[in-house]
């Protein structure tokens, strides 16, 4: 009995063992496979391959500045209160037209003041003339002293001068008069008014500003590797904020308007200094055709210029850069990792950007996900449907 006992416990023990061995080793394999899991664990991220494609650079500005190449101020010429204007904002006017017209009420009294002065510097010099001829014929017998003579002779002169200044003052009056009317000082469309109607102005003062706006143009600092791929007369869509172009207006519209949906051709009339100078920097000047009107000589935000003539480069998403400074992007290895890589860029057309240095044509970026992303870890690229889609590993 005692054996058997024994036996049932040898068997019991066995058994306890081999459980324990099986389940150290379950562990140790589960622990393997695991890890053999997470090494060969790839993150799918959307990438492109560097392709030679035709760019259309395109540069945004924080502000633009568009000023009229012809503009002027029509100003006040006397001193006044304005009773009218008759040009109002936006209308176009000819050199000479009326744009307000001023009253000055001290003027027509002055005149007649002045009307007064000049009949009573009349009188006196009829006065003073008939006694000079009286003073000559006695000097001519010697029944006067030359004394006698010499002051009828001054009293005369001094009578002349004061009729002539009588009548000068009445002719400035007349020419201040006339000046009641402010004209436009060239051919152009009226802008901005300074002032209201009612409003009391001094001489000199600026009422209205008049300029030809069918031609404005800016200018803008470049870097010489940019300025290299232009030319004068090179053209670009000058591209503007749709608010920015919701423009009032008080007369009709200009033929070809269209509003917010205005398309703008900028061209570069100048680069200063010119490219036979060596520069680091350069300022483009470009015109814009602004025919329509819908443009305005002042100061526009968020301004781009997409460049009308493209140009063969090898280039990437822009979404690859994955630095402030466009200067790093991840590439795919051939063992599907990732490493990361500097690159020397070029101009960019909002969605490419140009690639100078450090990138082959047909190798694969990384274009989402690359925040936090890190070298060496193993990945699954879905390629952008321009590259042809699929999966590069």
């Amino acid at each position: 009995m005692k054996r058997y006992f024994m036996i049932g416990l040898a068997l019991v023990l066995l058994l306890a063992l081999s459980a324990i061995f099986y389940g150290a080793w379950l562990n140790e394999e589960g622990e393997y496979k695991i890890a053999e899991r997470m090494e060969d664990r790839r993150l799918t991220l959307s990438g492109a391959k560097a392709e030679t494609r035709e760019l259309h650079p395109r540069i945004t500005m924080s502000t633009v500045s568009l000023t009229a190449s012809a503009k002027t101020d029509a100003v006040a010429l006397i001193d006044g209160r304005i009773t009218e204007c008759l040009a109002p904002k936006g209308s176009f006017v000819h050199k000479g037209d009326v744009i307000f017209i001023i009253e000055n009420e001290d003027i027509p009294l002055q005149i007649k003041e002045a009307d007064a002065a000049i009949l009573q510097a009349e009188s006196e010099l009829k006065r003073a003339e008939n006694n000079f001829a009286r003073y000559r014929r006695l000097r001519e017998k010697d029944a006067t002293s030359a004394e006698r003579y010499d002051e009828a002779e001054t009293a005369y002169t001094a009578a002349v001068a004061k009729l002539d200044a009588a009548t000068a003052q009445k002719e400035k009056l007349l020419v201040q008069s006339a000046r009641r009317e402010v004209i436009a000082p060239i051919d152009g469309t009226v802008l901005t008014l300074y002032h209201e109607v009612g409003a009391y102005v001094a001489s000199g003062t600026p009422l209205a500003l008049v300029g030809d706006f069918g031609t404005l143009s800016f200018a803008g600092p470049m870097e010489d590797r940019f300025a290299r791929r232009l030319a004068v007369g090179d053209e670009a869509r000058l591209l503007f904020r749709r608010k920015d172009l919701q423009k009032v207006y008080g007369t009709e519209y200009a033929a070809g308007n269209m509003g917010t949906s205005q398309e703008f051709i900028a061209r570069i009339t100048e680069i200063t200094p010119p490219l036979s100078e060596p520069a680091a920097m350069r300022s483009v000047i470009w015109q814009v055709d602004n025919s329509a009107g819908v443009l305005e000589p002042q100061t526009y935000g968020g301004v781009s210029l997409a460049a009308k003539k493209g140009y063969l480069v090898l280039a990437v998403p822009l979404s690859a850069m994955t630095d402030s400074t466009k200067s790093e992007v991840f590439v795919l290895k051939d063992d599907g990792t990732v490493s990361r890589r500097t690159v020397e860029t070029g101009a960019s057309d909002g969605k490419y950007i140009g690639i100078l240095s450090g990138l082959s044509e047909g190798e694969v970026v990384v274009t989402s996900g690359t925040e936090g992303l890190t070298e060496g870890i193993k990945v699954e690229i879905e390629l952008s449907e321009t590259n042809g889609g699929g999966a590069a590993k």
